[in-house]
């Protein structure tokens, strides 16, 4: 006789109701058991990153309706003491977005793959316990499933607040503000925003899961880690460009000091730029300067992507992360069934 009828006789035995509340059992229990510190430790993070974001939110809320009663919100303003006085306080919360939020979100993905993915298996097979897989009645698959949820769930949600609030903070207090410029496709500013960072972070969990399940230890599965996200991101910054079309701009004849012509929209992504000489050729903005090759030039060109084309980019960005997130969980489960 089991011990759960045993208890179940007793309790009626004894006229105790047993409690009608649910309780997590069996695979599902023991993957938020052992990934307890994991979730207390993105929850504590995530507290810690919107407390930041609501103070930012508030202080850059105060300044500008004190600039905006005051007179003093116009750029035109700010050469009088009284006003660069009350615009001041205003450099902290956006250095702080800026300076130190950004290129913590920036990292976040690197983060959750080498100290989440590449341990999650890599610390099994290394303590041995991923041998008693085959003993159980729940098959390698069902179990690689489970184990897997609990993190991708925490990851996921972790990272789409994140991203969330970083994003509602860009827009409403550093775009829109009277200071700060963000371009939204700098270096730190674009991985920080939209779907970028939640796209990175699944991505980055699963290589990292795939790197532990192949190298079998857990350094050398984080090192890997961290050098392939790395060299993907640098694989996918290199073709970003091209993920969407770019804005063909000609303008009018260039500046003869600089040697360039048409203006780069404001927050626009600038690709490249140049002069167009008399037979139509297009000479690049860089071959013009301290030369006199551009004096005949007859107009200007320059391709970029406007801020507009933030959303189309990250969308196929994140599908393409997405799809070899795909094939990267296709991989690790067709490996665990093996």
């Amino acid at each position: 006789m089991s011990t759960n009828a045993l208890t179940d006789r007793f309790a009626a035995s004894a006229g105790v109701k047993r409690s009608a509340t649910p309780r997590l059992r069996g695979l599902l229990w023991l993957a938020l058991r052992q990934d307890r510190f994991l979730l207390w430790s993105l929850g504590a993070l995530l507290v810690l990153a919107m407390a930041d974001l609501l103070w930012i939110h508030i202080a850059c809320h105060h300044v500008v309706g004190v600039l905006r009663r005051t007179g003093c919100y116009s750029p035109e303003t700010w050469g009088s003491t009284q006003c660069w006085t009350l615009l001041s306080p205003i450099d902290e919360p956006d250095f702080w977005y800026l300076r130190v939020l950004q290129p913590a979100v920036t990292a976040v993905p690197l983060l959750i793959g080498v100290f989440i993915g590449a341990p999650l298996l890599a610390r099994e097979y290394e303590r041995g316990t991923i041998r008693l897989i085959r003993a159980q009645s729940v098959s390698p698959v069902r179990w690689l499933a489970a184990r897997l949820a609990v993190p991708g769930l925490a990851v996921l949600a972790f990272s789409g607040v994140l991203a969330a609030l970083m994003s509602l903070v860009w827009w409403v207090d550093i775009v829109h503000g009277p200071v700060a410029f963000d371009p939204p496709f700098q270096f730190f500013t674009y991985p920080a925003l939209g779907i970028a960072p939640v796209a990175w972070s699944l991505f980055a969990l699963a290589l990292g899961v795939l790197a532990g399940q192949l190298v079998r230890r857990t350094l050398p599965a984080m090192f890997i880690t961290a050098t392939l996200v790395v060299a993907v991101h640098g694989l996918i910054r290199w073709g970003r460009p091209s993920f969407y079309p770019v804005v063909d701009e000609v303008a009018g004849l260039p500046d003869k000091m600089t040697g360039l012509g048409a203006a780069q929209p404001t927050n626009a992504w600038l690709i490249d730029r140049g002069v167009i000489m008399p037979d139509g050729s297009r000479i690049g903005g860089d071959q013009c300067q301290f030369t006199h090759r551009c004096d005949e030039a007859t107009a200007s060109w320059l391709r970029y992507h406007p801020a507009g084309h933030l959303v189309p980019i990250q969308l196929v960005e994140a599908g393409i992360l997405l799809g070899l997130t795909a094939l990267i969980l296709v991989a690790v489960f067709r490996r665990i069934r093996g």
